[in-house]
């Protein structure tokens, strides 16, 4: 069985590398310059990710609501209420910090294009798959800001107004616009969907620098110990496979779908999107010099779940396969 190389995982480990080295690039005229461009990468992505929607695709995807529902119920209500469990055993400010790292990456929609990726490789619901990452992230741009205000310290900065106000110019307004002008330019954005999704993975790589410079500039990470990061790792595993488990349970034996709609629902249902943590956390997390050390427990999660579904994925639909010479 092979598996396909994630370069962008290596470029992820290179750009924190080049923030710990270069870390003064990011205080260029003041952090302005960075910022400025991170901003308006943030809205062509979202464009871009407009472009590609269909309402028409939408609309038929509606009609398994049943699946839809509870990949959304997976995503926004399982996941923090897992990570929301441990909240009482919160007692210090580097427990608070761990805690809220890993709720920030709770808290967040599922990624798209992996989702599908792996949807199609399992030989699941590829419809329903883009049908529900679409609408994650869209659904995100509302609930991930509410479910972490309830955490957030918000006395320099009111999510309500600051917040969304950022998330509308710089997510939806170009979501939508995208989505007004699909019927024009979405053959455009399909035939280009390979350098679009550079383009994205590029703006992510951006901010993830600009993140970690600026906790490299405060000496954040001087702060905690090898155990924290050591934790970060074993958390993450555990919460990754706590969630899969339960979500295959469900999918299986309680709400009994179909092998296909069983496979949409475990992959959608338990991935989290790097590009939209990343994004949110640029409002989220504002001016925070610790942005590095919320966003690692995402960055950790996006590498491993990559490499354990790709695994997962691979052997599913070669027992498809399988399944099907057996009948002939």
């Amino acid at each position: 069985m092979k598996l396909k190389f994630d370069g962008f995982i290596v470029a992820l480990i290179g750009m924190i590398l080049f923030a710990y080295i270069y870390p003064d690039i990011a205080a260029f005229l003041e952090g302005k310059f960075l910022n400025t461009l991170i901003s308006i990468g943030v809205a062509l992505v979202f464009f871009f990710y407009g472009l590609k929607l269909s309402f028409i695709e939408i609309k038929d995807g509606m009609k398994n609501w049943k699946l839809h529902l509870s990949v959304q119920l997976f995503t926004f209500g399982l996941f923090p209420l897992l990570v929301l469990a441990f909240r009482p055993f919160i007692h210090t400010e580097t427990q608070e910090q761990f805690w809220l790292s890993f709720y920030f990456l709770a808290a967040l929609p599922s990624t798209v294009t992996s989702s599908v990726v792996m949807v199609s490789i399992a030989r699941g619901n590829v419809p329903a798959a883009i049908f529900n990452a679409s609408i994650s992230g869209l659904v995100g741009v509302a609930i991930t800001p509410l479910l972490m205000h309830f955490f957030l310290d918000v006395q320099e900065m009111n999510v309500f107004t600051e917040l969304y106000i950022g998330l509308l110019f710089e997510v939806l307004l170009p979501v939508i616009l995208g989505l007004l002008i699909q019927p024009y330019w979405g053959k455009w954005a399909h035939k280009y969907g390979t350098a679009l999704s550079r383009f994205d993975k590029g703006v992510v790589l951006a901010i993830v620098y600009s993140s970690f410079a600026e906790s490299f500039m405060s000496d954040v990470f001087h702060s905690v110990s090898k155990y924290y990061l050591i934790g970060l790792f074993i958390g993450v595993i555990l919460l990754f496979f706590t969630v899969y488990l339960i979500i295959y349970l469900l999918v299986r034996y309680v709400l009994k779908f179909n092998r296909e709609d069983q496979i949409s629902g475990i992959f959608c249902g338990s991935k989290k999107s790097l590009t939209h943590g990343s994004v949110f956390s640029k409002f989220l997390f504002a001016n925070n010099p610790k942005l590095g050390l919320y966003i690692l427990p995402l960055m950790i999660y996006h590498a491993f779940q990559i490499f354990v579904v790709t695994i997962i994925a691979q052997k599913m639909g070669k027992q498809y396969e399988e399944e099907l010479l057996k009948r002939k």
